[in-house]
Protein backbone atom coordinates (compact mmCIF):
# COMPACT_ATOMS: atom_id res chain seq x y z
CA UNK A 1 0.00 0.00 0.00
CA UNK A 2 1.79 3.11 -0.99
CA UNK A 3 -0.68 5.68 0.79
CA UNK A 4 -1.14 6.24 4.82
CA UNK A 5 -5.14 6.63 5.30
CA UNK A 6 -5.40 9.23 7.77
CA UNK A 7 -8.30 11.80 8.64
CA UNK A 8 -6.43 15.37 9.17
CA UNK A 9 -7.73 18.34 11.10
CA UNK A 10 -7.81 21.25 9.04
CA UNK A 11 -9.99 23.14 12.09
CA UNK A 12 -8.88 26.97 11.96
CA UNK A 13 -5.58 26.05 9.63
CA UNK A 14 -4.60 28.58 6.95
CA UNK A 15 -4.94 26.71 3.63
CA UNK A 16 -4.66 27.90 0.01
CA UNK A 17 -6.25 27.11 -2.88
CA UNK A 18 -4.82 27.59 -6.16
CA UNK A 19 -7.38 28.12 -9.11
CA UNK A 20 -10.16 29.30 -8.19
CA UNK A 21 -12.66 27.55 -11.42
CA UNK A 22 -15.16 24.61 -10.84
CA UNK A 23 -13.04 22.05 -9.20
CA UNK A 24 -10.98 24.95 -7.18
CA UNK A 25 -14.59 26.26 -5.67
CA UNK A 26 -15.05 22.32 -4.77
CA UNK A 27 -11.87 22.03 -2.94
CA UNK A 28 -12.35 25.20 -1.35
CA UNK A 29 -15.62 23.93 0.02
CA UNK A 30 -14.47 21.11 1.17
CA UNK A 31 -11.75 22.92 3.24
CA UNK A 32 -14.64 25.27 4.62
CA UNK A 33 -17.09 22.24 5.69
CA UNK A 34 -13.97 21.11 7.67
CA UNK A 35 -12.95 24.26 9.25
CA UNK A 36 -10.39 25.46 7.32
CA UNK A 37 -9.03 28.91 6.83
CA UNK A 38 -9.15 29.21 3.73
CA UNK A 39 -7.56 31.51 0.67
CA UNK A 40 -8.20 31.29 -3.19
CA UNK A 41 -5.97 32.79 -5.70
CA UNK A 42 -6.76 33.20 -9.05
CA UNK A 43 -7.10 35.72 -12.31
CA UNK A 44 -10.73 34.50 -12.51
CA UNK A 45 -13.55 33.17 -9.60
CA UNK A 46 -16.48 30.49 -9.96
CA UNK A 47 -19.29 32.54 -9.20
CA UNK A 48 -20.56 30.50 -6.58
CA UNK A 49 -17.23 31.83 -4.71
CA UNK A 50 -17.97 35.40 -4.08
CA UNK A 51 -21.36 34.68 -1.91
CA UNK A 52 -18.87 32.91 0.80
CA UNK A 53 -15.95 36.03 0.41
CA UNK A 54 -18.97 38.26 0.80
CA UNK A 55 -19.71 37.01 3.95
CA UNK A 56 -16.20 36.32 5.18
CA UNK A 57 -16.03 32.67 5.08
CA UNK A 58 -12.94 32.65 2.94
CA UNK A 59 -10.57 35.09 1.41
CA UNK A 60 -10.17 35.85 -2.78
CA UNK A 61 -6.81 37.18 -4.03
CA UNK A 62 -7.25 38.32 -7.71
CA UNK A 63 -3.68 37.73 -9.48
CA UNK A 64 -1.17 35.00 -10.16
CA UNK A 65 0.34 32.85 -8.04
CA UNK A 66 3.54 34.12 -6.36
CA UNK A 67 5.23 31.89 -3.90
CA UNK A 68 4.78 34.15 -1.06
CA UNK A 69 1.51 33.14 -1.11
CA UNK A 70 2.33 29.90 1.16
CA UNK A 71 3.68 31.92 3.83
CA UNK A 72 1.91 30.15 6.80
CA UNK A 73 0.22 28.17 4.56
CA UNK A 74 -0.72 24.36 6.24
CA UNK A 75 -1.55 23.19 3.13
CA UNK A 76 -1.98 23.95 -0.71
CA UNK A 77 -4.15 22.26 -3.37
CA UNK A 78 -3.40 23.40 -7.00
CA UNK A 79 -6.59 23.35 -9.22
CA UNK A 80 -5.43 25.30 -12.35
CA UNK A 81 -5.03 24.73 -15.98
CA UNK A 82 -2.03 25.28 -16.44
CA UNK A 83 0.65 22.12 -15.85
CA UNK A 84 3.43 24.14 -15.34
CA UNK A 85 1.83 26.25 -12.70
CA UNK A 86 0.29 23.13 -10.91
CA UNK A 87 3.91 21.81 -10.85
CA UNK A 88 5.62 25.10 -9.55
CA UNK A 89 3.03 25.31 -6.83
CA UNK A 90 3.99 21.76 -5.65
CA UNK A 91 7.62 21.86 -5.90
CA UNK A 92 7.73 25.58 -3.71
CA UNK A 93 5.09 23.58 -1.29
CA UNK A 94 7.72 20.79 -0.97
CA UNK A 95 10.60 22.65 -0.30
CA UNK A 96 8.75 24.21 2.34
CA UNK A 97 7.48 21.10 3.56
CA UNK A 98 3.92 21.96 3.33
CA UNK A 99 1.24 19.11 2.36
CA UNK A 100 0.52 19.75 -1.97
CA UNK A 101 -2.08 18.65 -3.19
CA UNK A 102 -2.55 18.77 -7.38
CA UNK A 103 -6.03 17.98 -8.53
CA UNK A 104 -5.56 14.87 -10.92
CA UNK A 105 -1.46 14.38 -10.31
CA UNK A 106 -0.61 12.13 -7.96
CA UNK A 107 2.83 11.94 -8.76
CA UNK A 108 2.82 15.67 -7.90
CA UNK A 109 1.47 15.30 -4.55
CA UNK A 110 2.01 14.65 -1.50
CA UNK A 111 -1.25 13.96 0.03
CA UNK A 112 -4.04 12.43 -2.61
CA UNK A 113 -7.90 13.35 -2.13
CA UNK A 114 -10.28 10.42 -1.63
CA UNK A 115 -13.87 10.20 -3.12
CA UNK A 116 -16.16 10.64 0.19
CA UNK A 117 -19.81 9.84 0.96
CA UNK A 118 -20.89 11.83 4.09
CA UNK A 119 -23.36 11.38 6.50
CA UNK A 120 -23.36 13.93 8.98
CA UNK A 121 -20.38 13.05 11.25
CA UNK A 122 -20.36 9.88 9.45
CA UNK A 123 -17.21 10.09 6.28
CA UNK A 124 -16.55 7.22 4.16
CA UNK A 125 -13.68 7.72 2.26
CA UNK A 126 -12.88 5.38 -1.19
CA UNK A 127 -9.12 5.68 -2.75
CA UNK A 128 -8.06 3.55 -5.39
CA UNK A 129 -4.64 4.87 -4.95
CA UNK A 130 -4.90 7.81 -7.71
CA UNK A 131 -5.12 4.42 -10.35
CA UNK A 132 -8.57 5.30 -11.07
CA UNK A 133 -10.69 8.24 -9.80
CA UNK A 134 -13.45 7.08 -12.35
CA UNK A 135 -14.03 3.91 -10.36
CA UNK A 136 -13.76 5.78 -7.16
CA UNK A 137 -16.68 8.36 -7.89
CA UNK A 138 -18.79 5.30 -8.84
CA UNK A 139 -17.84 3.39 -6.09
CA UNK A 140 -19.08 6.56 -4.02
CA UNK A 141 -22.39 6.11 -5.82
CA UNK A 142 -22.73 2.80 -5.01
CA UNK A 143 -22.27 3.20 -1.04
CA UNK A 144 -24.65 6.46 -1.22
CA UNK A 145 -27.14 4.58 -1.72
CA UNK A 146 -26.50 1.71 0.69
CA UNK A 147 -25.59 4.34 3.75
CA UNK A 148 -28.87 6.52 4.04
CA UNK A 149 -28.57 9.73 6.09
CA UNK A 150 -29.73 7.21 8.86
CA UNK A 151 -26.53 6.52 9.53
CA UNK A 152 -25.37 10.52 10.04
CA UNK A 153 -28.36 10.34 12.61
CA UNK A 154 -27.13 7.15 14.54
CA UNK A 155 -24.13 8.59 14.67
CA UNK A 156 -25.17 11.76 16.19
CA UNK A 157 -27.60 9.65 19.05
CA UNK A 158 -24.26 7.11 19.48
CA UNK A 159 -22.15 9.93 19.88
CA UNK A 160 -24.45 11.47 22.49
CA UNK A 161 -25.12 8.42 24.76
CA UNK A 162 -21.15 8.21 24.72
CA UNK A 163 -20.63 11.91 26.22
CA UNK A 164 -23.73 10.53 28.86
CA UNK A 165 -21.85 7.57 29.98
CA UNK A 166 -18.26 9.30 29.82
CA UNK A 167 -19.70 11.77 31.86
CA UNK A 168 -21.22 9.50 34.49
CA UNK A 169 -17.61 8.29 34.61
CA UNK A 170 -17.84 4.87 33.25
CA UNK A 171 -14.64 3.42 31.91
CA UNK A 172 -14.40 3.75 27.92
CA UNK A 173 -13.88 0.14 27.66
CA UNK A 174 -16.83 -0.81 29.04
CA UNK A 175 -18.63 1.09 26.00
CA UNK A 176 -17.53 -1.40 23.39
CA UNK A 177 -20.67 -3.91 24.74
CA UNK A 178 -23.27 -1.92 25.63
CA UNK A 179 -22.95 -0.40 21.98
CA UNK A 180 -23.08 -3.47 19.92
CA UNK A 181 -26.16 -4.39 22.05
CA UNK A 182 -27.91 -1.02 21.03
CA UNK A 183 -26.92 -2.25 17.33
CA UNK A 184 -27.82 -6.19 17.40
CA UNK A 185 -31.27 -4.33 19.09
CA UNK A 186 -31.71 -2.80 16.10
CA UNK A 187 -31.37 0.94 17.07
CA UNK A 188 -30.76 1.81 12.99
CA UNK A 189 -33.79 0.29 12.25
CA UNK A 190 -35.73 2.51 14.91
CA UNK A 191 -34.06 5.44 13.58
CA UNK A 192 -34.72 4.84 9.87
CA UNK A 193 -38.45 4.51 10.96
CA UNK A 194 -38.86 7.38 13.50
CA UNK A 195 -39.27 4.80 15.93
CA UNK A 196 -38.46 7.32 18.91
CA UNK A 197 -40.81 4.92 21.71
CA UNK A 198 -38.61 1.78 20.53
CA UNK A 199 -35.75 3.51 20.28
CA UNK A 200 -36.06 4.75 24.39
CA UNK A 201 -37.00 1.53 24.77
CA UNK A 202 -34.19 -0.05 23.87
CA UNK A 203 -32.09 2.52 25.07
CA UNK A 204 -33.67 2.11 28.72
CA UNK A 205 -33.21 -1.51 28.31
CA UNK A 206 -29.21 -1.22 27.64
CA UNK A 207 -28.31 1.28 29.17
CA UNK A 208 -30.76 2.22 32.52
CA UNK A 209 -32.83 5.15 33.07
CA UNK A 210 -32.03 8.46 32.28
CA UNK A 211 -31.44 7.58 28.12
CA UNK A 212 -34.43 9.10 25.94
CA UNK A 213 -33.91 10.10 22.28
CA UNK A 214 -35.55 13.60 22.45
CA UNK A 215 -33.23 14.08 25.74
CA UNK A 216 -30.27 12.99 24.19
CA UNK A 217 -30.40 14.73 20.53
CA UNK A 218 -33.34 16.64 20.22
CA UNK A 219 -33.08 17.02 16.82
CA UNK A 220 -33.71 13.55 16.35
CA UNK A 221 -36.87 13.58 18.56
CA UNK A 222 -38.70 15.37 15.29
CA UNK A 223 -39.86 12.09 13.46
CA UNK A 224 -38.97 14.04 10.25
CA UNK A 225 -35.42 14.85 11.61
CA UNK A 226 -34.75 11.37 12.20
CA UNK A 227 -36.42 10.14 8.78
CA UNK A 228 -34.11 12.60 7.01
Amino acid sequence: MRYYPVSLDVQGRPCLVVGGGGVGARKAETLLSCGARVTVVSLEFAPELAPLAEKGALTLREGRYRAEDLDGVFLVIATTDDENLNHQVSRDAQARGILVNVADRPAACTFILPSLVRRGDLVLAISTSGKSPAMAKRMGKELSRQFGPEYGALLTLMGAVRARLLARKHAPEEHKPLFEELLDGGLLDMVRQGDEEAADALLARVLGDGFRVRDLAPDLGKKDTIRE
